[in-house]
């Protein structure tokens, strides 16, 4: 349909549909799930508002949908098709390891496939957007939903942002299996106070641009169809009813003329802040700030119509949000064919294929960080006499809490993946100890996990897991979060593996000192105790359908880690939030070599964390050379190329990721002390070494003045390259202006 066509179908509808059109309901109104009665009419919500709403949230599988569809257009007076919409966040039936893990790979092209797929899979299911990706900048390990991030560096995760969003919506949203990506949540959702989920943010507008928009930049710019607002406040205004933020900086400078959806119930939270006093204000509000579509809060549809016949806002607000929602439906294809992609026959040949789960074991492997791994304990081998002990030997929930579309019974548990792979007679295989302590539930999207062991069933499960340690040559102990322990309101002020499992560790020590630790969770931990306890650390996160058979091709050394920290391991709880950008002080503290009390420092524990951003080991060891500079300045139009050479030093082939840092040492604005500008992945045999070159030029210099442009400034610079942003080669330049 031309853009002629849409503007004269829009002319042609009713004031009401057209705020319906704005307006998103969930699937269960129409199969019979929801009535409008009770709550729903409370919300707002009558069968006329269903009838005509624009999109529908939380139905799949292509049966159902197509059917929602077909009946809805035959009663829409235009015949204008539904919007599906799903979160599909890291994965569809075929769940890829949580966002977090992806970032750890670092490699976005990577993910950018995993996006693809997922868009595939969903597709067939009908559906047509997905609230993905999340690309909010994250710094404090006490926030559950760090897992669907891709961790605390803006350049990291504005790559991985602009990748996804092409893996989901392809080269058009017409094509076979794209879908629209939404980057979310818009903005600064990623920075709430003491780490709670929903509270306050509070930033300087200097570090709200710099560092918290220019992932969300990057989608916008790789095309993403929607945004999505996000819960918090930004300068003291809810992000949902911010007309500043919305429109001025998301519309007007930051070009985004897509869609702009709120998230759940966002439009009516914007009450219990204490932004406005009732519906109808809140409906004034989010549409003056242009948000289109309103996410099951019945607000629009229920005062919007009114308040144009009174005059209290414009028509013209309302066409231009309806509009934009028409136009997403046309690029992606409905008003031709309103079903797109949805094939019952396609959901069986292409869900969970063999190719999808190639890919899903590949980037559950390479998300993989090797933490430690003293006396080269790693890989396993197969000689020795192995004990599997922990609750995660025989559990399946492998998938993150945000892929509930996912089944467990799809996933290998790493008991049946060793058996699987190898015959080890003489190994054994036991839980240890309950996930969870019997005192803890935990409430997830419609299900409730409660562990209710006697205390006869827990000391039986120790006592077993002991013997079997003390009979062992070494023992793999697979232990963490439980997945519904991270996400969404998963707000956490101890951030360690639950106590039952820390006492199982403790246990184990006293009986076997050759401990792996294979370690899930869905954010970084406090492993301190882990980190003494332990020979070796494989963090694994939450890494999906494949994961299973991805940690047993690592453990056994069929595949080498590579994985880098996307996220800081803090040393403790009261280091955060922690990142390795911080801006130096005018007491600087610097480990070792100051002991002057009136430092910028803690008293009780290092400043660094425990494992820093983009630490990573590898079963080989890795040199790299200083840092050669075909140059030591520079002019606004000229580039430096710095060479390093890396070698391999160990005994078997492995992968580095060489990691370009800079350091602006006096500007108008205070700079962090490192900030990574690119990076470089290489596979070297043993002994092997390569040359690798990064070019530098001006743009890498740019950063927020003082006179809020985004400039760079003439004078020194450091460079560094190295294996993690600990490194300390370094050269330096000048920049000449």
């Amino acid at each position: 349909m031309t853009e002629q066509k849409l503007i004269e179908l829009l002319r042609d509808m009713s004031l009401e549909e057209k705020v319906n059109q704005m307006s998103q309901v969930t699937g269960g109104f129409f199969n019979g799930e929801i009535v409008v009665t009770g709550p729903m009419a409370d919300k707002g919500f009558t069968e006329d508002n269903v009838d005509l709403a624009g999109s529908v949230i939380g139905s799949m599988g292509a049966e159902t949908l197509k059917s929602i569809q077909k009946n809805y257009m035959e009663k829409h007076p235009h015949h204008i098709p539904l919007l599906f919409m799903l979160d599909v966040i890291n994965g569809y039936k075929t769940v890829f390891p949580i966002p977090l893990a992806q970032g750890a790979s670092f490699e976005p092209e990577l993910s950018e496939q995993c996006a693809s797929v997922a868009a595939k899979e969903a597709s067939v299911s009908g559906l047509h957007v997905t609230f993905a990706p999340m690309t909010d900048l994250v710094r404090d390990a006490r926030w559950g939903r760090v897992m669907e991030s891709t961790g605390e560096d803006p350049y990291l995760n504005s790559l991985f942002c602009a990748s996804m969003v092409r893996g989901f919506q392809g080269s058009s949203l017409k094509d076979n299996y794209a879908i629209a990506a939404c980057v979310k949540h818009f903005a600064g959702y990623g920075a709430p106070t003491a780490g709670r989920d929903y509270n306050t943010v509070e930033l300087s507008e200097h570090t709200f641009r710099e560092f918290y928009l220019p992932s969300y930049q990057a989608g916008i710019d790789a095309g993403a169809a929607l945004v999505m607002t996000s819960f918090n406040t930004v300068n003291g205004i809810p992000a949902t009813g911010n007309k500043k933020l919305m429109r001025d900086i998301l519309r007007e400078q930051m070009k985004f003329d897509g869609v702009l959806i709120s998230d759940w119930a966002a439009i009516e939270e914007i009450i219990y802040h204490g932004y406005c006093a009732d519906r109808e204000e809140a409906a004034m509000r989010a549409v003056e700030a242009g948000v289109d579509i309103d996410m099951m809060t019945g607000i629009y549809c229920e005062n919007l119509c009114q308040m144009v016949r009174d005059g209290k806002i414009k028509e013209e607000l309302i066409d231009e949000a309806c509009l934009r929602i028409l136009r997403l439906k046309n690029n992606l294809g409905l008003f031709e064919n309103p079903y797109k992609d949805a094939d019952q026959k396609k959901e069986k040949e292409y869900i969970l294929c063999e190719e999808h789960r190639n890919l899903a074991r590949e980037a559950a492997r390479k998300s993989f960080v090797l933490l430690k791994n003293e006396e080269h304990i790693l890989p396993l081998s197969q000689e020795k006499k192995i004990a599997f002990i922990g609750p995660y030997v025989d559990n399946r929930n492998l998938l993150g809490a945000w892929s509930f579309i996912g089944d467990a019974k799809d996933v290998m548990t790493l008991h049946e993946a060793v058996q699987e792979q190898y015959t080890l007679e003489s190994s054994t295989f036991c839980q240890g100890s309950p996930m969870l302590g019997a005192d803890i539930c935990l409430e997830g999207f419609g299900e409730q996990q409660q562990q209710s062991y006697t205390q006869e069933q827990e000391n039986h499960m120790l006592q077993e897991a002991v013997q079997a340690a003390k009979e062992a040559d070494m023992v793999v102990l697979a232990i963490g979060e439980d997945r519904l322990q991270s996400g969404e309101a998963t707000s956490n002020a101890n951030i360690r593996i639950p106590k039952v499992q820390e006492a199982l560790l403790d246990r184990i020590t006293e009986v076997n000192q050759n401990i792996v630790v294979v370690l899930f969770s869905g954010r970084p931990l406090d492993i301190r105790e882990i980190n003494k306890k332990a020979k070796a650390i494989l963090q694994v996160w939450l890494p999906g359908t494949e994961g299973a058979r991805a940690i047993v091709d690592t453990l056994f050394g069929k595949y080498n880690p590579s994985g880098k920290l996307p996220m800081s391991f803090p040393y403790c709880v009261g280091q955060v939030p922690v990142h390795y950008n911080e801006y130096s002080t005018g007491r600087p503290h610097i480990e070792g070599k100051d002991k002057d009390r009136f430092r910028s420092k803690y008293l009780d524990i290092p400043n660094e964390p425990l494992y820093p951003f983009g630490y990573g080991l590898s079963y080989t060891t890795f040199e790299v050379s200083d840092i050669h500079l075909d140059r030591t300045w520079m002019d606004t139009s000229g580039q430096i190329e710095a060479e390093v050479t890396v070698k391999n030093t160990g005994n078997c082939t492995g992968t580095e990721t060489l990691q370009l840092y800079i350091h602006d040492i006096a500007a108008s604005v205070v700079r962090p002390v490192k900030e990574l500008k690119d990076f470089k992945k290489v596979t070297l045999l043993p002994g092997e070494e390569k040359k690798v070159v990064f070019t530098i030029t001006e743009q890498e210099l740019r950063f927020l003045t003082e006179d809020e442009i985004y400039a760079s400034e003439a004078g020194e610079f450091e460079i560094f390259i190295g294996k993690d942003s600990l490194t300390g080669n370094k050269a330096s330049f000048v920049l000449k202006k």
